[in-house]
């Protein structure tokens, strides 16, 4: 018996010894949520009890979550809907130089609708004697600090209302996401992205906190990414799996509408359309996006993704860090990814990684496996960051035809190299395989 014990001891010490020395215990801390077991994606969570619940407000959840809400009430959730008569300084559009066309001025705009990459205007028209608004006929490019036309019904609603803003309502196209609440019960209990858009109507959880509120970090992790990708993953409307966009014509959603935190996504969402090898409005031919909030159509299809990482081990739920202004480096990727370790890199040290000195932009983790591929308007610059973190050679930009700009080594070698030249230097270095030649 004590040969045994022994035996098992020193079994243990091998395998603790060969962890701390590839690093690889860094991601023991997640092995549960890696094998956990999957539910599926049309399995309900949400508890009963929550069934019956209504949405309170995020006021409600601050006695017993003061921290959290403190946290959230400075992210740019809480802020994507303001009001500029009560908040002024929300506005950040230069209202002294919109075009004489425009449809709108300063105190028509009911609400602003962001402020970080664009802004745009909110204008009271009801429908049906219900509230509602309409999106005036420019945006603030916050990137170029100018005004640009803006037609809501650009994209896949060209076919499904008039091609004027003041027939496209907020409700059917940004209210879902923006409001919450409004999603499942089209009712604005909330400006903004605030507590229950993720967890769910709280009223019941309010008056006995035994009564679970949907806590996405305790499910699987495909399913824990749901509560993320009901904004962040352009959808088509769920109708049109057995309707025409004529059947729907008048009341097609941008959102999966009557969605709860907690409840299977897949039935309430249509991923919008993309074949590999086919370039389209939203996606170049090789999956990448090319416009903001897709970062969930490309994440599913990631090895991240496919391994069981989630939103949250990247991004805190309630700050949202790390954001573009917050970079930390290459702290963040590396406090899971070691060299020489099983999940990489598999080099010794950074510079035999990148071929780039440790401090140069070329050795930051983003810059080669985020790179910026993706447009907040068609009149920006590329600053939406990638999800899909492999890596696009030159090559695969020329035969996918993406703009050089998307590539990450023309990006930072545009007026030292040539694609065909960086795409031999890679191959010199041993750094490409047969699948990216």
């Amino acid at each position: 018996m004590k040969n045994i014990f022994f035996f098992i001891l020193f079994t243990l010490l091998i395998i603790i010894s060969a962890l701390i020395y590839t690093d690889s215990y860094k991601f023991l801390s997640f092995y549960p949520q890696l094998t956990q077991n999957r539910v599926g994606t049309e399995l309900d969570l949400q508890q009963e009890a929550q069934k019956k619940a209504h949405f309170a407000g995020s006021s409600k959840c601050i006695e017993c979550h003061k921290d959290k809400h403190e946290s959230w009430s400075h992210s740019r959730h809480s802020k994507m809907i303001q009001n500029p008569l009560t908040n002024p300084e929300a506005v950040v559009a230069d209202f002294t130089s919109l075009p004489d066309d425009a449809d709108f001025s300063l105190k028509d705009a009911v609400y602003t609708v962001g402020g970080k990459f664009k802004q745009r205007f909110m204008l009271r028209k009801d429908r049906d004697g219900e509230e509602d608004y309409v999106l005036g006929n420019y945006q603030w490019n916050v990137q170029t600090n100018k005004w640009q036309e803006f037609k809501a019904w650009k994209y896949w609603y060209k076919d499904a209302y008039p091609h004027d803003n003041n027939d496209l309502p907020t409700s059917r196209a940004c209210d879902g996401c923006h409001f919450t609440g409004f999603m499942s019960q089209e009712k604005r209990i909330e400006r903004g992205i605030a507590c229950e858009s993720c967890h769910g109507p709280a009223s019941e959880h309010i008056k006995n906190p035994e009564s679970q509120i949907y806590m996405a970090s305790l499910s699987d992790a495909l399913r824990q990414n749901e509560v993320c990708l009901q904004c962040h993953m352009r959808n088509r409307d769920y109708r049109l799996k057995d309707h025409n966009i004529s059947e729907i014509y008048g009341d097609a959603r941008d959102y999966p509408f009557g969605y709860e935190a907690g409840e299977a996504l897949s039935k309430y969402k249509m991923l919008a359309p993309f074949v590999m090898g086919h370039e389209t409005n939203e996606f170049y031919a090789n999956g990448m996006a090319k416009k903001n909030r897709m970062q969930g159509n490309e994440f599913v299809h990631s090895m991240k993704a496919k391994h069981g990482i989630t939103c949250i081990n990247c991004h805190n739920p309630h700050t949202l860090e790390p954001i573009a202004e917050k970079n930390t480096g290459n702290d963040l990727c590396m406090s899971c990814h070691s060299f020489a370790s099983p999940i990489g890199p598999h080099q010794d040290s950074l510079e035999a990684h990148t071929k780039h000195k440790t401090d140069s932009k070329g050795s930051l983790c983003v810059a080669c496996h985020m790179p910026r591929v993706g447009k907040h308007t068609g009149e920006s610059p590329l600053t939406v960051r990638s999800h899909m973190f492999g890596f696009t050679t030159p090559n695969e930009t020329l035969a996918y035809k993406m703009p050089n700009e998307t590539n990450a080594c023309f990006a930072c070698h545009k007026k030292d190299r040539s694609m065909k030249t960086l795409q031999n230097d890679l191959e010199k270095w041993g750094m490409v395989g047969w699948n990216k030649r």
